[in-house]
């Protein structure tokens, strides 16, 4: 061989070993849209997979956010607010031309407002429901075309409030025990697609969603003094809302990533901080079916019940229909 070919040759060895060590390459980059990713979850799940090499469309209501978001390799921004449908419309048509498909669509963006459900200004309770759960429906319908076109995967930001509740966190749970029967019944509607439906329910981590609720139940909605509840109000109000303290949600992105791409996806990703937080989940859970078995014609044994549980632990997962 000439010393010509040898240095053509190891120039092609050179960009052969450059090559591999790009996560994604650019002609078969893998695209996801992720709604509510100016702030916490979602922009830690948006930069995590710009980070891995994948394309996202990062959604994002103002402008400042948009900015920032577009600076950031791999990530374009999209204006997207999940309960005006003509700017999810335009968002579908972005994405149909950056040519790219959408491989995934993760449904971030998310509200928090709570107080005592006899109590609650109605209109804010359907505005929380408009974000969290509507807005859900409406952006999954809107790009479910291009995810079934490309046997792709859903997920959905849940939480664990959506098995917990308590007091004055009535209507956020709501709109997340909400999404736990959607993810349910649109995974099993999606099984013929090929498109695989999970949702991910963290715990308390890094966000700015506490303190943005606190500056929205500031006002007279909230602060009755004729309240049934005035002073357990007060003292709910006054309690610190920075979530700074907590955890980032690097591991809330991590789970994002297993459901977008990994080889075995689950339904669900319980995602929490602390084995604390855990307990009080698992608990939860089991407490409703020991209530949902006590009182009924077929109630079953512990013995039937531990069976019952052997058999949800073994490999694969029984649709229900």
């Amino acid at each position: 061989m000439s010393a010509i070919n040898r240095s053509i040759a190891a120039l092609f060895i050179i960009l052969a070993i450059i090559a591999c060590d790009q996560p994604v390459m650019a002609a078969d980059q893998k695209a996801v849209l992720v709604t509510g990713a100016s702030t916490g979850i979602g922009r830690e799940i948006a930069e995590t997979l710009a980070r891995d090499g994948y394309f996202v469309y990062a959604g994002a209501r103002k402008q400042k956010d948009l900015d920032a978001l577009n600076a950031i390799e791999n990530i374009q921004a999209v204006r997207l607010d999940v309960t005006i449908q003509a700017e999810i419309d335009a968002a579908v048509e972005t994405v149909k031309q950056g040519g790219k498909g959408l491989h995934g669509l993760i449904n971030n963006a998310g509200v928090f407002i709570g107080g005592p459900l006899i109590e609650i200004d109605i209109g804010e309770v359907q505005w929380l429901m408009d974000v969290n759960v509507y807005g859900v429906v409406r952006v999954t319908q809107a790009f479910a075309p291009m995810i079934i076109e490309s046997k792709g995967r859903i997920t959905t930001i849940g939480s664990i409030s959506g098995i917990l509740s308590g007091r004055f966190s009535g209507p956020y749970s709501m709109s997340k025990h909400a999404i736990e029967a959607y993810t349910d019944s649109l995974a099993t509607e999606m099984a013929k697609f090929d498109v695989h439906v999970s949702v991910i329910e963290p715990g308390n981590y890094d966000s700015a969603i506490a303190t943005t609720a606190l500056a929205r139940m500031s006002g007279d909605n909230y602060s009755n003094d004729n309240s049934y509840y005035a002073e357990e109000l007060k003292e709910w109000l006054s309690r610190p809302w920075d979530r700074s303290d907590y955890k980032s949600p690097e591991e809330v992105a991590e789970a994002a990533v297993d459901a977008m791409f990994g080889d075995a996806p689950v339904r669900r990703y319980m995602v929490v901080p602390s084995e604390e937080e855990a307990g009080w989940t698992i608990d939860k859970a089991i407490q409703e079916l020991v209530q949902l078995n006590e009182w009924q014609a077929y109630s079953y044994t512990r013995e039937q019940l531990i069976e019952k549980l052997d058999a949800a632990m073994a490999p694969g997962e029984e649709a229900v229909e």
